[in-house]
This record gives structure tokens, C-alpha cells and sequence, in this order.
């Protein structure tokens, strides 16, 4: 990994010979700057959740739309991570339970389960790195990663880049375990700050803020995508869980 030095976080040597990057706190410092195009940015973004929220009144049955909403999501975001599985596959799992469950359908059944928990979690818990920890859980049940310590933070070094390279080759690597706890706990305060800034601009920052961490050894592109989803919904930005934007965000 090559020296890095921004607000967003630096790279800072190991003892080992290989450099890691440690993410710099939450809320930026120096501030986001709200300039014209900011704003410009801003109000397109309010627009469109806007208008998603209107659907709602428009449905006669919100919740069946909201259902395979969720379904539609998970199908987009899993092919983010390179899960091949179309939204017919899963709905023909459904109404086949004894029909043939292959890996893939498994891990966008469980993106869907994990949304639909965090949604239901909502009601008796904030958005929090505990829940964090319990969606994740639901993510890798039986499915590819489930060996790789579901539910938990990892404990060990991990990092990304070509397949065969080493830490010290390494593209980008996350922050060493102890620095990942402080970043996480600041993060999680950030999670719950509902004055410094517009709920856009800290859904983006929350969502790269968690990804650089990497605090899991599996499923961290996943978690992060379900956060921004959840956050809105704790947020009560929108009258239904019309919040899955991912597939939004994939047709640009």
C-alpha cells in the first residue's frame, strides 16, 4: 500500500514492515464545505427522496410493493459483490421451499432476511455497531463467509487486493484492531448525531467511513449498503421502508 495522508485518514507504518490506513474522526475536520454545487447536489437528492416517499399514497398496497422492494434490492446489491441471481430465482425459492437452494440464492435470501430483522430491530434498538453485528450475523448464515466469524468483528489484520498478495503488496489495508475499535466507536457516535449536518451528506460519510474500516472479514460491502437503507428508516425520511436504494444508485 502506497503513503497516504488526507482528512479522511493516513496511512501509518506496522510493526511488521507493512503500512495500514486509520480513518480520521467523524464529523470531517476540516468541515464539508456547502458550497453552490453542494447544495445544488443536495436539493436533487431531497427531490428525489421526496418523490419516492409520494409512491406511498399512490399504492393501494404499500407493504406488498415494500416486500419486493426488499427482494429487488438484495438482488442488485449481491451482484455488486459478483453473486449471479436474478429476482425470479428468488422468488421462485420462495414458492418452492423444497426446491434446489443454490449458493447464490442463499446469500440474497439472507440480505433480504437481514433487512427485513434490521427494519423489525429498529423498534427496540438504535441503529448501533450492535446491531451492526447482529445483521451481519443473519448475512453469512450458511451461506459463503459463514466460516468467517458471522455476527463478530474481526480479531486479525485482513486486507484487499490481487489474489496471492501479501500485506506488505497489498492494495489497500484496513485499520489494525485496535484502531478499528476507535474508529468504530466514533463511528457509532456519529451514527446517532442528528444535528451536525443533512441526513444525504452523513449517510455518504457514514457509508465510506464504514467500508475503510472493514471491521469485518466478510460481508463488509453488504453491511454498509444495509446501513444506509436502515439509517433512512430510523430516520423516518419516508413514509414506508421505501428506503432501498441501491438499485437506485446501480441504474446510474
Amino acid at each position: 500500500m502506497k503513503p497516504f495522508n488526507s482528512r479522511a485518514g493516513k496511512t501509518v507504518p506496522q510493526g511488521t514492515g507493512y503500512l495500514a490506513y486509520v480513518t480520521a474522526p467523524l464529523p470531517p475536520n476540516p468541515p464539508v464545505l456547502f458550497d453552490a454545487e453542494m447544495i445544488r447536489i443536495l436539493s436533487e437528492a431531497d427531490l428525489a427522496l421526496g418523490q419516492l416517499s409520494g409512491i406511498s399514497s399512490l399504492l393501494p398496497n404499500p407493504d406488498l410493493f415494500v416486500a419486493m422492494y426488499v427482494k429487488k434490492e438484495a438482488v442488485l446489491s449481491s451482484q455488486i459483490e459478483g453473486i449471479q441471481c436474478t429476482l425470479d430465482e428468488v422468488l421462485q425459492h420462495e414458492k418452492d421451499a423444497e426446491g434446489v437452494r443454490t449458493k447464490a440464492i442463499g446469500e440474497v435470501v439472507n440480505y433480504v432476511n437481514a433487512m427485513n430483522y434490521g427494519i423489525k430491530r429498529l423498534e427496540t434498538l438504535p441503529l448501533s455497531l450492535r446491531l451492526i453485528r447482529e445483521i451481519h450475523g443473519h448475512l453469512l448464515h450458511g451461506v459463503r463467509g459463514e466460516h468467517k466469524d458471522p455476527g463478530e468483528f474481526r480479531r486479525t489484520q485482513n486486507w484487499i487486493g490481487p489474489q496471492g498478495c501479501t500485506l506488505a503488496t497489498a492494495t489497500f489495508v484496513p485499520p489494525p484492531v485496535p484502531d478499528m475499535m476507535e474508529s468504530l466507536a466514533n463511528l457509532e457516535l456519529f451514527l446517532h448525531d442528528r444535528t451536525s449536518m443533512p441526513l444525504t451528506v452523513q449517510c455518504a460519510l457514514i457509508h465510506a467511513q464504514f467500508e475503510t474500516i472493514h471491521p469485518f472479514l466478510d460481508g463488509n460491502g453488504r453491511v454498509g449498503r444495509l446501513m444506509v437503507s436502515l439509517l433512512l428508516h430510523e430516520r423516518s425520511v419516508l413514509k414506508q421502508r421505501l428506503n432501498n436504494l441501491c438499485s437506485i444508485l446501480v441504474s446510474f
